[in-house]
Order: structure tokens, then sequence, then C-alpha cells
């Protein structure tokens, strides 16, 4: 685990990770509920495949913050873990899609779906996952939320994009970095934030707080997935590692490490993103590049900087356990494995 190898953080107890997942527990059981309510079609073979994703083996960080957004606001009502689904099912959707854009190998430690069943299945399966997503927010009758998704959804497309656009291209730039990241990942996390708040009617301030919240942790939680490409047990994170790598995707550690090389590593290491795949004497000499550049440390700072910003946004609700479980989920995804 990439932690391990950074000297002087704060670390998260198994006792105290393992009390905030008992604090939960109630609410995880009830939104595998909705998920497992809400998603199913008519059409076998796109439960079949939505299914696939949906149920193996996902942190549920998004529909659980939608719940936790909820409560701090003060909403007490059960229609909350209904419309926690939705973010959930936009990122499995996202999955789908990733998959066949990408040409993952693993995901969550199993085939994906576009290799079990085709691109064009995975592709219409998470088109449906998408349209039940929206169709379910607009059950509250709240616009709000409904935009809030729907633009939401739009900003994970331009994610995507922009990272196509900018594949293989060593240009990449921390500034257009983050764009992609905010957009891809951490705009998801941030509205399973803000809809949760809607919900329960949240002040403008207590909405735009508990959001901040979930954009902060949703960019840590993207630049430690960039760590644990190079740093993680593969069997634990349910992939191959060096998968970023060899896709020629500028994550910031490669960023970073373009910036920080000689010259002759920034050319080595501009050829290997070009190339489309990588060696395992490749990865290692990469790895040991961003290692010996302070690459890998810089972006781990950055992270744990996100994660201190992000509790600071929760300071401004009356102090709850929820609050603080919220404080100690958001130091979690500094530790995670996978």
């Amino acid at each position: 685990m990439v932690v391990t190898l950074i000297q002087n953080r704060n670390k998260i107890s198994k006792k105290a990770m393992e009390e905030v997942m008992g604090f939960f527990e109630p609410d995880l059981l009830l939104i595998e509920n909705s998920l497992k309510k809400h998603f199913a079609s008519h059409i076998s073979f796109v439960n079949q495949v939505s299914g696939h994703i949906l149920f193996a083996g996902g942190k549920r960080l998004r529909p659980l913050l939608t719940v936790c957004a909820a409560r701090l606001c003060g909403f007490e009502g059960e229609d909350i873990y209904d419309l926690a689904a939705v973010p959930e099912y936009l990122h499995a959707a996202s999955l789908l899609h990733d998959d066949v854009v990408d040409g993952g190998e693993k995901r969550r430690g199993k085939t994906p779906a576009y290799k079990l069943w085709g691109n064009s299945a995975a592709v219409l399966v998470g088109d449906f996952m998408y349209a039940r997503a929206i169709e379910l927010a607009t059950r509250f009758e709240d616009i709000r939320i409904a935009r809030a998704i729907s633009k939401t959804v739009a900003l994970m497309a331009e994610g995507e994009i922009i990272q196509l656009l900018h594949a293989k291209v060593p240009s990449f730039d921390e500034e257009t970095y983050f764009k992609v990241v905010d957009r891809k990942t951490a705009s998801l996390i941030s509205t399973s934030c803000r809809i949760g708040a809607y919900l329960a009617k949240g002040s403008r301030d207590k909405v735009d707080a508990i959001s901040g919240y979930g954009l902060l942790v949703g960019q840590a939680f993207q630049l430690v997935d960039d760590l644990l490409d190079y740093m993680a047990d593969s069997e634990e994170l349910g992939k191959a590692v060096g998968t970023d790598l060899a896709e020629g995707k500028l994550t910031l550690p490669i960023v970073v490490g373009l910036e920080k090389a000689s010259p002759e590593q920034r050319e080595r290491l501009k050829a290997i993103l070009s190339q489309g795949y990588v060696t395992p004497s490749e990865f290692k000499w990469v790895k040991e590049v961003l290692l010996e550049t302070g690459a890998i440390k810089y972006t781990y700072t950055r992270a744990k900087g996100l994660i201190n910003s992000a509790c600071e946004r929760l300071d401004i609700f009356p102090h709850s356990e929820i609050m603080e479980n919220l404080k100690v989920l958001a130091g979690y995804v500094l530790e995670r494995r996978k």
C-alpha cells in the first residue's frame, strides 16, 4: 500500500474504521436493498449485465455520502435510500463504458462485462443504467436534484473526452489533470452529497459545505487511485497494477514525474507512455523514477491536504456522530488498498 512508503502520516486505525462501518451498517443494508429494488429491467439480459458490475463488491461510498448529507441537514425519512441508489447507478454505468473505452482486463477482481457480452451490450446496458438513474432522480420532484444529476452526467462524459484527447500526449499539465478529475470522478462524489442535502431542504451554506466536502474527497480519491496503480498489490486492488501507465494515462504521478525527471528520463517516459503497453521491466523503471523524483510523495501529500480541507468543510455543521464518522471516512480514502 502506498501510504506505507510515506513517512509521518496520520493513519486511521483498523479499530476506528471498524467502528465507523459498524455505525453505518444499517444504512448500507438499506442502500443495498434499494439498489436491488430499482435496477431491474423486464429484459433479463439487462439485469444479468448490470448486476455483474453493480453487485461486484463496490465500496458504496457515493450512496452512503448521499445518506450522510441528508442526515447532517436534519432529514430522517426513508426516501433517502431510494435517492442514494441514483449516484451508484451512475457510477456503475460509467464503469461499464470506461472498460469498453480503456480495454480494461479486470474490474473489481472480475472479468469486465464487455469481455463477457461484447462492447455493444456493455455500452447499451450502461445507457440503460444512466437512464434508470435519471428517471429515479426525477421521482422526487425537486428540480434541483434533477438538474444536479443531469449536469453530472454531462461532466462525467466531458472528463472522459478530455482524457481521451490527451491520452499519450505528454504535454498534459496539472491544471488539465484536475479538469479531468473534477469531471470524471469528483463531480459524482460531490453530487452524491449535494442531492442528499437538497432532499433534506438544507440551507445554501450547508449544501455548499457538504458538496465541497464531496468534491475534495473525490479529488483525493482519484489521487490515491493514481498511486495504487503503481504501489498496490494487484490481487487486493482487483485489477492489474500498471494499467494506467500501459494505457498512456497521464496521472498526477506521471505529470509530476515528467516535470521533475532528467531529460533522458523524460524522453524514455514519453516513449513508454506512447507505445500502448508496458513490460515488467519498464514498469519497475517508471516506478523507481516516480519515487526518485518525489512524484509519489507529492501526490500523496496533495491527497492528504485535500482530505484535511474536506474535513474542515464539515465544521459548519453541529457536532454529531455522523460528522465525526464522515471525517474518518475521508481519512480512510488515504489508507485504502483498492
